[in-house]
């Protein structure tokens, strides 16, 4: 018998895989999910014994109707009710939103107020900072003159030298009797043990979101917190691509250029990215924080264009796919330009087909995605893509400067949208993720600049060349297309 086992091993492992691959199968299929998703996942299982397993153990659950996410859901409900009722979070909303701005426009508004009860506010400042040198010089005076409580949530914080320096000003600032406290991703960050110490010995409060045992090995875990939020005194906040590593920053001497946007607030949208904050600090640090006045100051921006602001947060902690949702609405309404910029572009199919009807309608559809990504899957995926949208009549151009991060899209003359989200299965319905939706004009406008300056650096793509790549490439390419929702 042990002999038997000895000498057909290897045969009856691979037995035992593919009866669970085909158990696991019939349960990915009972799911009645997207089909492209479930037949990648069941590519996967039945082309990679073993391996394929450990994939779909690793990204095939769906946690957004876990226990845990379940819970989250309920808990963060109940607080946002309790905190708006309290520090009359709503009080600044306005009847009068579609005959000012109009009824497509009203409708996006419409959609999250529904689906998330996001507050729309008007009297923001809005700065828009290009390029992490910006941002930086901005948040190292703003983090200096903090006087109450900082406020900090990262996917990547990484303790190089522009991290460390972040770290000894949150340091300082602790010390000098501020209140920090630091959420960051597990996966996407990199923080010495000895670093954090020392930021426990000077009183910065720090907790890991989701913690995992092998961070180096698993960047490409699901559920993972992509956002990217500063509040400072609950009066200033800042959201969009730049993490805190000195790659974003081009004022160190990196191996390329990054091209990126952020924006700084003040004003009445600070208040809501002051309560996302405060319900991942619940949920990592099961902290029950005492909510008080100082936390929600009810400031009033100075500038003389105030913006209007509404900010929309998505993740597996709730219902609906708000930014997508969004983005696919905002799209859809459509009558002039759509101007995007995303360092990856593998969209479900309802982005997809947003998108290439629109440029089939007559809208003016540009895209600049990155000339060379960081990620050869995701490139060969993003590619995939590429034909389909220019037969539609969009136009796409490859950013050669550098690499582009910017996650920003403008639709015709009043809406944009700046944030955290890629345009991919992993951004519009796996991670946590956080956008401003901006209705203004003027802002609209200097986003439309930025993008026709980015366009100086990129090259075109002409649909007659692409159509020339070789059927090597063109096989890579569609093999990665295939994994789409797993990258």
């Amino acid at each position: 018998m042990w002999a038997y086992l000895k000498d057909n091993l290897w045969s009856i492992l691979l037995g035992i895989n593919y009866v669970l691959v085909i158990i696991f199968s019939i349960l990915i299929l009972l799911k009645n999910k997207n089909p492209v998703k479930t037949l990648s996942y069941i590519f996967a299982l039945a082309i990679f014994p073993f391996l394929g397993l450990l994939v779909y153990y690793l990204f095939g659950q769906d946690y957004r109707k876990s226990k845990i996410f379940e819970k989250k859901y309920i808990l963060d409900n109940n607080s946002i009710r309790q905190w708006r009722k309290k520090f009359h979070l709503d009080a600044e909303e306005r009847e009068d939103f579609e005959e000012e701005y109009g009824e497509g426009i009203a409708k996006i508004y419409e959609l999250l107020r529904n689906n998330e009860r996001a507050v729309l506010s008007f009297d923001n400042d809005l700065e828009l900072l290009t390029n992490g040198e910006e941002k930086f010089e901005k948040l190292r005076a703003d983090l200096t003159n903090a006087k109450n409580h900082i406020h900090l949530e990262y996917f990547v914080l990484v303790d190089d030298e522009l991290g460390a320096e972040i770290i000894n000003l949150l340091c300082k600032k602790a010390e000098e009797g501020v209140k920090v406290r630091l959420i960051y991703d597990d996966v996407g960050s990199s923080i010495s043990s000895k670093t954090k110490k020392r930021m426990t010995r000077c009183g910065v409060d720090h907790h890991p979101f989701m913690p995992v045992i092998f961070s180096n090995s698993t960047s490409k875990l699901n559920y993972r917190n992509h956002r990217k939020i500063v509040v400072i005194d609950g009066e200033i906040g800042y959201l969009g691509g730049i993490n805190i590593e000195k790659k974003y920053d081009n004022s160190y001497d990196n191996e390329r250029f990054w091209r990126d946007t952020h924006v700084r607030l003040v004003g009445g949208a600070v208040g809501s990215l002051q309560s996302l904050f405060l319900l991942s600090w619940g949920f990592v640090s099961n902290d029950n924080l005492e909510i008080q006045q100082q936390l929600f100051p009810k400031v009033k921006s100075s500038t003389n264009i105030p913006v209007a602001v509404q900010i929309a947060a998505s993740g597996p902690d709730s219902d609906w796919a708000n930014i997508m949702e969004a983005i696919f609405c905002a799209v859809n309404m459509a009558n002039e330009r759509i101007y995007i910029t995303s360092p990856y572009f593998i969209p479900n199919d309802s982005i997809l087909t947003a998108l290439t009807t629109a440029a089939r309608s007559g809208v003016d559809v540009r895209m600049i995605i990155p000339y060379e990504s960081d990620s050869w899957p995701a490139q060969y995926a993003t590619d995939s893509y590429i034909a389909q949208c220019l037969n539609s009549g969009m136009r796409i151009f490859r950013y050669k400067k550098g690499f582009v991060h910017a996650k920003t899209m403008l639709i015709d003359d009043v809406f944009s949208t700046i944030g955290t989200a890629n345009l991919d299965y992993r951004s519009l319905s796996i991670n946590f993720e956080v956008n401003a939706l901006i209705y203004n004009a003027p802002v609209n406008e200097k986003l439309a600049a930025v993008f026709h300056n980015d366009l100086k650096d990129c090259e075109e793509v002409d649909a007659e060349r692409w159509e020339e790549r070789g059927l090597s490439r063109k096989l890579q390419e569609s093999f990665s297309r295939l994994l789409a929702p797993l990258l």
